[in-house]
């Protein structure tokens, strides 16, 4: 079954997004409708917590908080909130976008066709980037969700990786039966 959510940013009765199966992972979001680059596609909302609040959601397995200053997080895991089922991919098609007044908005990054999976980088730091394993299926997916800053080092974390594995399996290959 899929859900169908109006837009919070117009007073157009028809939706704007429809939640349903995703590709990538579980449900996702999409676009029922046709966005330009730049338009805003939906409204990231939930409670404001602080710091210490979002360390204990998130140690309890949440995956809807959303940074949004030194202070302050936004815990999406609400039912009024379909932006939550934005997956990541490593070649998003939106953006997070934060206003002065610490709203936060997806936008398009290119041009959205009806139907398409609606996609932005989740931006994780490098604590514990393992974890966040990605399967968005990108040409250029890493493999870890991280953010675009943290990609490089991520490369040469990984090539380092490879490097170890292969010395250790030539060896293992050379060993004498």
């Amino acid at each position: 079954m899929i859900s169908q959510f109006p837009s919070m940013l117009t007073t157009n009765p028809e939706p704007k997004v429809v939640a349903g199966p995703s590709g990538i992972a579980g449900t996702g979001l999409f676009a029922a409708a046709d966005f330009e680059p730049d338009d805003h596609v939906i409204e990231y909302v939930g409670e404001r917590i602080g710091k210490e609040e979002s360390d204990r959601r998130c140690e309890a397995q949440n995956p809807y908080i959303f940074n949004i200053d030194e202070q302050w997080d936004l815990d999406g895991n609400i039912d009024g909130n379909p932006a939550r089922f934005i997956n990541h991919c490593c070649d998003p098609n939106c953006e997070a976008e934060q206003d002065d007044d610490g709203r936060i908005y997806i936008k398009a990054r290119k041009p959205l066709r009806k139907g398409e999976e609606l996609t932005f980088n989740y931006g994780y730091d490098l604590v514990d980037w393992e974890d966040h394993v990605c399967n968005c299926g990108a040409a250029n997916c890493l493999g870890y969700m991280v953010a675009v800053e943290h990609i490089e080092t991520i490369k040469a974390k990984l090539a380092e990786k490879d490097a170890t594995a292969g010395t250790a399996l030539a060896k293992v290959e050379s060993a004498p039966e």
